[in-house]
């Protein structure tokens, strides 16, 4: 796996003497033996071997870490010095993202504005309110550092330094109060919250928390997880956000909790190159590699190191684990012990499944919700999603230049009954979800939802005028069509009664002052079923490439019309050997069709429900026998996607999805519909044979459904 993070020891010593550090109150101590401060060669050679590495595999971003010790020590000098050397070998390579990580003792202005120079993120450990931070984070003569981080985070909170501010991360201790260790950090404001388990393993246990408690941690945080809730989650929490995003399916998003930490790599102040740094808790040269960076390649280091990895697989105690799609083994430097290395769950494994296992009883909303009784009810359900993704929208691009023009216009457009549904034709396609959704995780494309906009009010036949930097010279307005210009560039869009014109705007100097021109338009096909809206033929969003299989390119005239014409007669013969079809539950609730390279069949899109994949040969045989099937799947997306069918992680969604699959096939007049039939009856009765508490009210009112049309079958 390729390195994107790069953890830079610059000082290898700290100015407090933290009892619960991995680096100095653990089993490697290996820092004894490192130079205090990187030396200009050895950086000099750390930045070479990462320009080569980037080049060697193309790596659009890397991230840096400023790390120790306590950086700080190295003077405000120094780590300007630093940083310049290496964004002068890596800038023009490659997105260079700079990070630090300190305690905040020392942090000042100096500091700050090599960090403001540089775009350099500071991270700040701090363990909650001064009775918690002050059990564990003295400094070497036993005084408290509390007040000394304060003022360095006054300093980082200031307008011109805040846009620096990472993040706190915060240590458990269960001798604390949560709520107050909790408040105490949000009312410092931070951007986002990181609570860390203490460092452990089987031979060095943690501490044990209350006596007769059998998960103290789980405990604490399922408190500080009720107290954010009750806030509405003001700020991001890491452990509660990746156990959120892995109990609906979506990736780890921390090395506690099953990321992979194989795309990180340490260098210590004398050019070694390592592991991830936890595993010093493990045991004396735990995360040794023999590498260097005067020595080896990064290539060399990521491959070999790969190679003799010692850590080895999940134990079969975690992959019997009910929740490991979200706890994933805990940490891996957790889980060693001396006679069996790292094959064992983590010593945190109660606390973990107790925690995972509490946030899923939390979240899940147990109420029958008329979505799942009703087509139009989870159409519009799906829709108030998509509109409370794209307010999530709103929040990330506030202040950019044009986006609150674009806001004003979304706003207007909404008010008015006349004009809103064409924003929510806009707002609920199905290629606009996975803009969506990285803007919620923190990345919005500003020239995409200007694009959205614009279509909105070029549906809607109103006058308006947006402006915005424009990165390419195709822009692509959803549901209607990509729009040619002549160059890239600042652009002025105006729109007046369904008719558009794109003019240039003024650039800053050194720009392209080239006259900018409309060189084409084309618009998105559709096709009329005679029953509902129109179908949408998209062959050209940026974002439709969500299907198991490839999509075409732009289709040229003669193969749109062909592929249309293949469509029509598909749906003709549905509508022939099955007339109303599209009254079924199951129907697909398909508004978006993309053509897809010959062979591909049918399918459905990764981004959601909505959007379907046709092969540009798909016969009306073999349209006509998938369609009623992929119509049951995505109406199982669908209803996830707005409601709770079962306790998230449970066994019960793929024993739903079973059933489901094979009252499917045994409904086809094939030779598999007997088999099909078994099967689906086992599930069934597998689902039956859960404990109540697994299901929902809605997923029992679908396990009765199912039950009911399998009832049938047998008839």
């Amino acid at each position: 796996m390729a390195i994107r993070e790069l953890v830079l020891k610059v000082h290898s010593r700290c100015d407090l003497a933290c009892d619960h550090c991995y680096v100095y109150r653990h089993a490697d101590q290996s820092w004894r033996g490192m130079p205090p401060l990187i030396s200009e060669g050895t950086l000099r050679q750390v930045a070479r071997r990462l320009s080569e590495y980037v080049r060697e595999e193309r790596l659009p971003r890397l991230a840096v870490i400023l790390h120790g010790g306590e950086p700080l020590l190295a003077g405000p000098a120094r780590l300007r010095s630093i940083c310049a050397e290496l964004t002068r070998t890596l800038a023009a390579t490659t997105d260079l993202d700079l990070h630090i990580h300190t305690n905040g003792v020392r942090l000042n202005r100096a500091h700050l504005e090599v960090f403001r120079e540089f775009d350099v993120k500071v991270g700040l450990s701090l363990d909650g309110d001064r009775a918690a931070n002050d059990r564990h984070r003295l400094d070497h003569r036993g005084r408290s550092s509390y007040e000394r981080v304060l003022r360095g985070l006054e300093l980082l909170r200031l307008p011109e330094y805040r846009h620096l501010f990472q993040g706190l991360l915060c240590t458990v201790d269960v001798a604390g109060d949560p709520v107050l260790v909790h408040d105490a950090l949000i009312g410092l404001d931070p951007p986002r919250i990181d609570y860390l388990l203490p460092h452990a393993t089987w031979d060095a246990p943690p501490p044990p928390g209350r006596a007769g408690v059998s998960t103290p941690y789980a405990d604490w945080l399922l408190r500080v997880f009720d107290r954010w809730e009750e806030q509405g989650r003001p700020v991001p929490v890491r452990t509660f956000d990746s156990i959120l995003s892995t109990l609906r399916g979506g990736p780890a998003l921390t090395e506690a909790l099953g990321a992979s930490d194989d795309g990180i790599a340490v260098v210590e102040t004398d050019g070694t190159l390592t592991r991830s740094d936890s595993l010093k808790v493990a045991y004396d040269g735990a995360p040794v590699t023999g590498h260097d960076v005067f020595q080896h390649g990064l290539r060399e280091f990521t491959e070999r190191a790969e190679a003799s990895d010692r850590r080895g697989a999940l134990s079969e105690t975690c992959r019997r684990c009910p929740v490991l799609a979200t706890c994933g083994g805990g940490l891996v430097a957790h889980r060693y012990s001396t006679g069996r290395g790292f094959d064992n769950p983590s010593v945190y494994c109660a606390d973990l499944r107790a925690l995972i296992e509490g946030i899923a009883e939390r979240i899940t909303e147990r109420s029958l919700a008329p979505a799942v009784t009703s087509a139009g009810e989870l159409r519009r359900a799906r829709l108030r999603l998509d509109r409370a993704l794209l307010a999530g929208v709103n929040a990330r691009l506030t202040g950019r230049a044009g986006w609150d023009e674009a806001w004003s216009l979304l706003v207007r457009l909404d008010s008015d009954e006349t004009t809103a549904p064409h924003l929510d034709a806009v707002a609920s396609h199905p290629y606009l979800r996975p803009s969506l959704a990285r803007a919620w995780d923190g990345t919005a494309d500003l020239p995409r939802f200007m694009a959205v906009a614009t279509a909105a009010a070029l549906r809607a036949g109103v006058e308006a005028t947006l402006r915005w930097e424009q990165p390419s010279p195709l822009i692509h307005l959803p549901t209607l069509g990509t729009v040619r210009l002549s160059r890239h560039g600042q652009i002025r869009f105006h729109v007046d009664s369904g008719e558009f014109r794109v003019r240039g705007g003024e650039g800053p100097p050194g720009t392209d002052a080239s006259p900018l021109v409309l060189r084409g338009w084309r618009p998105l096909a559709t096709l009329s079923l005679g029953h509902g809206p129109r179908l949408l033929i998209d062959d050209a969003d940026p974002d439709r490439d969500c299907f198991a299989a490839a999509v075409t390119p732009l289709l040229d005239p003669g193969a749109l019309a062909a592929f249309r014409g293949r469509l029509r007669n598909a749906y003709g013969l549905l509508e022939r050997r099955e007339p109303g079809w599209w009254q079924s539950a199951h129907a697909p609730a398909s508004t978006t069709i993309t053509p897809l390279t010959a062979g591909a069949g049918l399918r459905l899109g990764a981004c959601g429900s909505g959007a379907l994949g046709v092969a540009i040969d798909i016969e009306p045989e073999e349209f006509v026998r998938e369609l009623p099937h992929l119509g049951r799947k995505e109406r199982l997306a669908a209803l996830r996607e707005v409601l709770d069918l079962h306790l998230p992680g449970s066994p019960a969604g793929p024993l739903l999805d079973l059933a489901s699959e094979y009252i499917g096939r045994a409904a086809r007049p094939t030779p598999e519909a007997g088999p099909a039939r078994i099967l689906a009856g086992r599930a069934l009765r597998e689902l039956a044979g859960l404990p109540p508490r697994e299901l929902t009210e809605n997923g029992t009112y679908v396990a009765d459904e199912l039950r009911a049309e399998w009832t049938t079958l047998l008839d």
